[in-house]
Formats: structure tokens, C-alpha cells, sequence
């Protein structure tokens, strides 16, 4: 995945975000300045996207949201943490098992050099 050229333009996108505002500040001041970045650089993207839970036939609206889905093909997690830890690894999983898309980027924005807070997933 390294070489895919769709993640690889999103953390373009991020890290140009980080480069102008830096750690700390809360997580929709990022995704609304990321989301403005993706714009400029010509992604389609849809923000706070609903996911349901399907359940053996029936249909879930439990309140889960993507941050953001890139191109409809990757999905955007996106946190400002201290730290990274193993939930936030569950949580885009999940999104991606339920959303059936496969890639995903987990995005840490509280970090001094944005690439350490980067992970991406794929299923």
C-alpha cells in the first residue's frame, strides 16, 4: 500500500494541514481544514458519513459515522491524542468491515511530526 498514489495525495493533504496549524487543537478544526485540502487538491469526499450495522436482516442506525470517506474507497479515522492505542485500531476496522471498504488511514493529528501519527489499514 505503500505505493498507492490516492492514500499517499491524502497524506499529502494531511501533513500540509499539520505544516500550517501544528499539534493541539481539537479534531473538527482538523477535519474541516483537511476537508478543505482534499478540495484543492480535487478528491471527492463525503464527511460524517452514517455507516449502519446490519444484524442478522435487520438494519442498525446506531450513530456510527466515518470522519470521512476519500474517493468512496478510503476510509479517514481521524484523532487528536495524545497517543495512538489499540481502540482506535478496532474502531476504523470496524467502520471498514461494515462500510466493506478495505484501506483506511488512521490520522493522529497531536504529534509533532504528523508521519509518526499515521497508520494505515488495510483488510
Amino acid at each position: 500500500m505503500e505505493g498507492d498514489p490516492l492514500t499517499q495525495k491524502i497524506i499529502g493533504c494531511a501533513i500540509e494541514v499539520h505544516r500550517t496549524l501544528g499539534p493541539g487543537l481539537l479534531e473538527s478544526t482538523y477535519e474541516r481544514c483537511l476537508t478543505h485540502e482534499l478540495h484543492l487538491a480535487g478528491l471527492s469526499f463525503q464527511s460524517q458519513l452514517a455507516i449502519p450495522v446490519d444484524y442478522k436482516g435487520i438494519h442498525l442506525d446506531c450513530g456510527y459515522r466515518l470522519d470521512l470517506l476519500i474517493e468512496g474507497r478510503v476510509i479517514i479515522e481521524l484523532k487528536s491524542v495524545e497517543r495512538l492505542n489499540s481502540v482506535h485500531d478496532a474502531q476504523i476496522l470496524t467502520y471498514m468491515k461494515l462500510s466493506h471498504i478495505t484501506t483506511g488511514l488512521l490520522i493522529n493529528f497531536n504529534q509533532s511530526r504528523l508521519i509518526d501519527g499515521i497508520k494505515r489499514l488495510k483488510l
